[in-house]
């Protein structure tokens, strides 16, 4: 029997994971993923899809893809220009791959490889994972036969008989805990735990508020800081050096990396006291579905403000606390890590509306279609 063959694509990199897991244990699907080349325009740093994709052993096809800019920058003509090229790159590729299906994750990229697919009457599903829908998944439900959605609130905007509620993929990583990684990072064990984690790409406004208060934080916790890849700040070299200058008792509590996955990012969420972080709905739904306690940071520039609802969101179930972005400073956050450590144990845990199903839900539709 022929496999079937599959095209995954879009901005969410962690749900496309979760879904490429379930793929693989079938064992009948050949799995493609388009992605692009590198994190973003004037930096040459790969993009985590490139990295990640690799890993877990898919085939990735780099592409050029062209975007509308949220600010205008040198690089902002230059993106335009190539939205058409990503679009006659994809057609070519898809044209020359003829998968059964394509599968997208939204953002400029998956909208992108959608619409080359609907040109090519390729079956397009696409998958939204916030309660906000975003623009590039309105544009692709047009061109769409199914759409996943994660949240039920999402069901009421899109049309009932092409929409299913299947939840967010999550990555079986995440409820697994390394007994020798954690004796790994040799922490303090009377200390809680904070993570700080800045998405993919990191946060350089997070980043910056977390040097200011690094030397007090150490004094009262153990603090892992996932601080991204991005070259253009230089971020993981100054917070390197500021890590080297720290006393020896001190130093031992700070784990600095610029990126963390696999059965290690598991084991950090599993080990977590308080996890400080933007307001991505990936990383949000793999804290409330191990019940663990939020200082959310939104990202407060996205189109239809998603961040900042997914915050409002956490709050209201009583798992988490928000700090907004105009009022981050170290001090600020200094003063709102104190205030929830004191009480970290009245945060709702572990909130039952998270289906830890979603992947396999997926794939089996997928499977139905093809």
């Amino acid at each position: 029997m022929r496999k079937k063959r599959i095209v995954l694509t879009g901005g969410h990199l962690t749900p496309a994971l979760a879904v490429i897991e379930e793929l693989q244990k079938k064992g009948w699907w050949e799995v493609y993923y388009f992605g692009r080349p590198y994190s973003t325009e004037g930096d040459k740093t790969p993009s985590l899809e490139s990295q990640m994709i690799k890993k877990v052993e898919v085939n990735f096809i780099p592409i050029n893809f062209g975007r509308f800019q949220h600010h205008f920058t040198r690089y902002t003509l230059p993106a335009l220009i190539r939205i058409p090229w990503g679009f006659l790159v994809s057609f070519y590729r898809l044209f020359r791959l003829k998968p059964d299906v394509v599968l997208s994750f939204g953002s400029y990229v998956g909208a992108t490889v959608a619409f080359a697919a609907w040109w090519l009457s390729i079956p397009v599903v696409i998958h939204e994972q916030t309660t906000v829908f975003g623009l590039a998944n309105r544009l692709s439900q047009f061109w769409a036969k199914k759409i996943f959605v994660s949240w039920p609130e999402t069901l009421r905007f899109l049309p009932r008989e092409k929409t299913l509620l299947t939840g967010n993929p999550l990555r079986s990583e995440i409820f697994r805990a390394s007994p020798k990684i954690w004796s790994s990072f040799q922490f303090d064990q009377k200390l809680p735990l904070i993570l700080i984690t800045g998405g993919n790409q990191g946060s350089h406004r997070i980043n910056l508020a977390m040097e200011g208060i690094l030397e007090k934080l150490l004094k009262e916790a153990n603090v892992f800081h996932q601080c991204g890849q991005l070259q253009i700040y230089h971020d993981f070299q100054r917070l390197s050096a500021k890590r080297n200058q720290l006393a020896p008792l001190l130093k031992k509590r700070y784990q600095l990396k610029k990126y963390v996955t696999g059965q290690e990012w598991g084991t950090l969420l599993q080990k977590a006291d308080l996890v400080i972080s933007r307001a991505g709905i990936n990383i949000i739904t793999e804290l409330l579905t191990l019940g663990k306690t939020q200082l959310l940071i939104p990202i407060p520039w996205l189109p239809g403000d998603e961040q900042t609802k997914n915050a409002q969101m956490v709050k209201r179930m009583g798992s988490g606390e928000i700090l907004p972005q105009d009022e981050l400073t170290p001090t600020s956050l200094f003063n709102q890590i104190k205030k929830m450590m004191k009480k970290i144990k009245t945060y709702q845990k572990a909130p039952k509306l998270i289906n830890r199903q979603a992947a396999g839900k997926i794939v089996h539709v997928l499977e139905k279609m093809v």
